[in-house]
């Protein structure tokens, strides 16, 4: 079993995104309204982030929603992960207005399935089919739908958390909290604080405007996060991107945790507890594989996205397979004993078990991980696709993946390149045990890259 990658035409790797006034407008957030509307009808849960251009979009997806006939429940300010769990406790569908991690002057919408997973590929484009409809239907003045506003369900999403950490773990712990002035600023200190944490906060303010960082949650991004710690003498640091659907580490010395060894910690922490299937796509790196299979679990590959992510998971369990855990090497997890979805609360909460359960300091936990070395690069092109296709001819004899975008697999390195699903540009990334193989193999592709792209220019 295999989940496949489909081509949208408007939708990305996770939800629409784009610049507000540009490809993102209120026009448009009406049409998904009424698209979404029209396939789900019922009663839709809809949430935001706290972008400035939130409640204009959120405005019209509603007025979309209510036009069709749906039931509105408005769940105000809240990170992605909350509605997602909401949703699939109470509802029949759900729109997060969100940019995850772009600059405030973004803006988007994910559309959320009722068991609480991302809309996937195909009902994606049906729902794209529907946008292109000039005449989607609209209730008469007495079946329009009602609206109601319901802010306290957060606090559902914070107690379903905490409830799996009875025995109060984060007791005597200091954690340093960077919300990046998004929607966690209202959960993850709450959770952590259930937990018997001693909670500080940095940009703990839900601002859109973003004042102390950017929404990415980079290493430069979080410097001041890092000086916090350890002037706390903290344990860690934790930080989310703008929609708190991941989460990101800083260790007690003040230094940032590279994804991937985050996923690693958290993995081998799970399956010490439980054997069982692994499911990551092939842009993780593999010093996941290799401390799930040291644990005795085993690892299946998917495009990169959560969707793919999820729904391999879901299909797995089906199929008679236990299934541990998931994840993407950026900080985004899936706990499937939790949620089929990435949970920055979720993740921030193990955290502070897996330190409890260990009693060792989160740098040494680190440094015993297997060494690789990971590079990354994004280059600015409209010529994704194309680029993948000559790529894949250039590499035909080499051992390749075609999951998503084109791997070539050589001995203990490998090397991905990718077309953004929400960006037009490329990703070339590199995994190796050993640096000057990794190197070496990284400035191959990008030579490759260079060559092609000045063809296609």
């Amino acid at each position: 079993m295999k989940i496949k990658k489909m081509q949208k035409r408007l939708f990305g790797t996770n939800g629409v995104r784009g610049v507000i006034g540009k490809e993102i407008t209120p026009e448009l957030a009406l049409r998904i309204g009424q698209a979404l509307g029209t396939m789900r009808p019922g009663h839709i849960a809809v949430g935001m982030d706290t972008r400035t251009s939130g409640p204009t979009l959120a405005d019209a997806l509603k007025a979309g929603l209510l036009a069709t006939g749906c039931d509105v429940v408005d769940c105000g300010i809240l990170p992605t992960p909350a509605l997602q769990y909401i949703v699939k406790e109470h509802y029949d569908g759900g729109a997060m207005i969100t940019a995850s991690h772009n600059p405030p002057e973004y803006n988007g919408v994910k559309i959320i399935e009722p068991d609480g997973t991302e809309m996937g590929d195909e009902e994606t484009i049906r729902l794209e089919e529907q946008l292109s409809d000039k005449s989607l239907p609209t209730k008469p003045w007495d079946r329009v739908g009602t609206e109601i506003a319901a802010p306290h369900l957060i606090e559902e999403y914070i107690q379903s958390i905490a409830s799996q950490f009875p025995e109060k773990p984060g007791n005597g712990m200091t954690v340093v909290v960077d919300p990046g002035s998004g929607p966690a600023c209202q959960t993850t200190p709450a959770i952590l604080q259930a937990l018997g944490c001693r909670i500080i906060t940095i940009n703990g303010i839900m601002d859109g405007t973003f004042p102390g960082r950017l929404p990415e949650p980079s290493p430069d991004g979080l410097k001041g996060l890092a000086a916090l710690v350890v002037a706390s003498k903290a344990a860690f640091g934790v930080a989310h991107d703008g929609d708190a659907d991941r989460a990101v580490f800083i260790d007690e010395n003040g230094s940032f945790i590279e994804e991937n060894k985050e996923f690693s910690l958290i993995t081998q922490h799970i399956c010490r507890n439980a054997k069982g299937t692994i499911v990551t796509p092939v842009s993780t790196s593999q010093v996941v594989e290799l401390i799930a299979n040291k644990e005795g679990c085993t690892v299946q590959y998917t495009p990169v996205g959560s969707i793919y992510v999820a729904r391999t998971m879901r299909e797995l369990i089906a199929g008679g397979k236990q299934v541990v855990f998931g994840g993407e090497g950026n900080g985004g997890l899936i706990f499937p004993k939790h949620q089929f979805c990435r949970d920055g609360g979720m993740t921030a909460a193990t955290m502070v078990s897996l330190l409890a359960t260990t009693g060792q300091r989160l740098s040494l936990l680190v440094a015993q991980l297997p060494e690789r070395h990971m590079i990354k690069e994004k280059i600015a092109t409209p010529h994704g696709s194309r680029l993948i296709e000559l790529l894949n001819k250039r590499y035909s004899q080499e051992n390749i993946d075609c999951t998503d975008g084109l791997k070539i697999k050589r001995q203990n390195t490998w090397a991905l390149i990718r077309a953004s699903g929400t960006e037009p540009l490329i990703r070339i990334m590199v995994d190796a045990n050993d640096k000057k193989a990794g190197s070496a193999l990284y400035q191959e592709m990008k030579n490759s890259v260079s060559e092609i792209l000045q063809t296609l220019s």
